[in-house]
């Protein structure tokens, strides 16, 4: 794969692709928006994700289309600050739409920069399709993730902006679209991330995955691999099998072939696939093959089915003009030249109360205690990585690496500023959640900020207040996540690491019998998620595929515990 630097490919793809299509879009902090103006009044619709997606995430930004992308790391979901800029760089008073997958980072990251919007007087409001079929099952639909789907759905949205509709009405269909789409695929090798030495997943000669996700995910099981027209049987049969009871008989169709399946294979399976289609009564309304929705150079093929309406063949027809596809005629659209948004805001750093010597000494070795951890990390970065692809995206160990090498950095600042041990933690958090991304990003990016409030205007660290602020953490994270005990995430390791210190001091423990013993205690449960199934997550589609890997999350928080508390045996 083609980079300078893995970390910044993101950056540089950006750089690149604004420099290709500067007709199209400009680059604004957190991604990419149109080049033109929006027409006054219009509602700004925004989808958004991780880099690595191409078309779907990023190239269908234009008339008839979406109006900016926040744009993540690879499979990473973008941060909160970058999906709160990208929301304001368009914005021009009719309110914003964030459209995305059904993903918990995304969910996470684009619902808090929803409600900051919302705060500013802004109509914000955010929606996660959920197509693949094989994710979930039908009874639990809301559980399913995006798929190839999404560029159907975000279709749907984005001509339902065009065409003036409320904001009421785009929410409308927008639903419609996605409670009545598809998704099924299939998949015969997996994809590579950049810098990385091999992919994320290895199919066996004579073999397929079945079910995979776009971020790089295996599939859901392994099948023998068969030939073209099997494959198209497998891929029809399995979006015909629910068919909406008052479908009629015109589709939407797309083959995707995901990254690096050549255009002449999809058009070997199509063959059968378009006859299968029309064998079963249906009317293919301008279907597309080809590449809307990769995953890097993953090797592999998905096809996606929605049961139109007359107003989803509409938005389907709706004409586009974009980098990257194009339908029909665009007329009367104002390519008024973009006006330069200076009013994209940033949070306004909180004034601090002055403190105490003692406290910025806490402050002082709390960014040593970050620094100790960011060093553990970028040492058992592959590691991390190597548990986190199992059954999820492989993204876990960098993504840890960042988020902890922009927190203690902005840590650091604020400890040489003279900030204590509070305001040195929310600036580890902020930087943390801003810049990182991705679930662990928002996960770790809020407990940080949630334990400084416990312990502001503190002037020394007792047991209890250090429990305090590990509770106030945990608690923070299940209200973002909704994930619980046995769940198979990071909250495995930190629930008993948290009740450790609070039984301590409650007993009467010295810190230095009590924080050791937390700390070996998050270990042990993080060794533990070994035998849970995951339940929520990336990794919950390949529940069966995690048992008896550690969940990566957890590996983490307890690697990070033990360097930052300096824990020896």
């Amino acid at each position: 794969m083609l980079f300078n630097d893995p970390k910044f490919f993101r950056e540089d793809m950006l750089k690149g692709y604004v420099a290709a299509f500067p007709d199209y879009v400009t680059e604004v902090p957190g991604g990419v928006a149109r080049a033109s103006e929006l027409p006054e009044g219009k509602v700004a619709v925004i989808n958004g994700g991780g880099c690595g997606h191409y078309p779907a995430f990023c190239g269908i930004i234009g008339e008839g289309f979406m109006d900016a992308t926040v744009v993540g790391n690879v499979f990473t979901s973008p941060s909160v600050e970058d999906v709160y800029n990208v929301a304001r760089s368009v914005e021009n008073g009719s309110g914003v739409f964030i459209v995305g997958g059904n993903y918990a980072g995304d969910k996470m990251n684009f619902n808090l920069a929803r409600d900051r919007l919302i705060s500013e007087g802004v109509d914000a409001r955010t929606f996660y399709i959920t197509d693949d079929m094989v994710s979930a099952p039908a009874e639990e639909w809301e559980k399913r993730r995006g798929n190839v789907g999404t560029f159907t759905v975000f279709k749907a949205a984005g001509a339902a902006a065009a065409q003036g509709k409320t904001f009421d009405e785009i929410m409308a269909v927008t639903r419609e679209a996605n409670d009545r789409t598809r998704t099924m695929s299939i998949g015969f090798k997996g994809c590579t991330l950049p810098g990385a030495e091999g992919p994320l997943f290895s199919v066996p000669a004579g073999r397929m995955e079945v079910g995979q996700g776009i971020h790089g995910e295996a599939g859901v099981y392994e099948a023998d691999l068969c030939g073209a027209a099997e494959i198209a049987r497998i891929l029809v049969e399995r979006v015909l099998s629910e068919k909406p009871a008052d479908a009629g008989d015109r589709i939407a169709v797309i083959l995707d072939g995901l990254g690096s399946t050549k255009y002449e294979e999809l058009f070997v399976v199509w063959k059968t696939v378009s006859e299968l289609l029309k064998e079963a009564g249906f009317v293919l309304v301008q279907p597309l093959v080809g590449e809307l929705v990769t995953s890097l150079d993953m090797s592999g093929i998905a096809l996606s089915v929605t049961y139109l309406t007359e107003t989803l063949e509409e938005c389907w027809l709706y004409p586009a003009d974009t980098a990257s596809f194009r339908r029909g005629q665009v007329t009367g659209a104002v390519r008024a030249p973009r006006r330069n948004r200076a009013d994209v805001r940033t949070e306004k750093a909180a004034e601090t109360a002055p403190v105490s010597e003692a406290s910025r000494a806490m402050g002082a070795e709390a960014v040593e205690g970050l620094k100790r951890a960011l060093a553990e990390i970028q040492a058992k970065e592959e590691q991390l990585a190597e548990l986190d692809g199992i059954a999820g995206d492989g993204d876990h160990g960098r993504g840890m690496v960042k988020g902890l090498t922009y927190a203690a950095e902005e840590a650091a600042r604020a400890s040489e500023a003279g900030a204590g041990l509070s305001a040195v933690l929310t600036a580890a958090g902020k930087a943390w959640g801003a810049k990182a991304g991705g679930t662990s990003g928002v996960l770790w990016g809020e407990a940080l900020q949630a334990a400084a409030k416990t312990l502001d205007g503190a002037d020394e660290l007792s047991l209890f207040q250090l429990a305090g602020a590990f509770r106030s953490a945990l608690g923070r994270m299940q209200e973002l996540g909704g994930a619980k005990a046995g769940d198979k995430t990071m909250l495995d390791a930190l629930i008993p690491c948290t009740e450790c210190l609070e039984r301590a001091a409650n007993e009467g423990k010295t810190w230095r019998v009590a924080v050791p013993e937390a700390v070996r205690a998050a270990e042990q449960a993080a060794r533990d998620t070994a035998g849970l199934m995951a339940k929520v997550g990336r990794a919950r589609p390949q529940a069966q595929r995690s048992l008896g890997i550690p969940d990566p999350g957890a590996v983490s928080l307890a690697m990070c515990l033990r360097a930052a508390f300096d824990v020896k045996d």
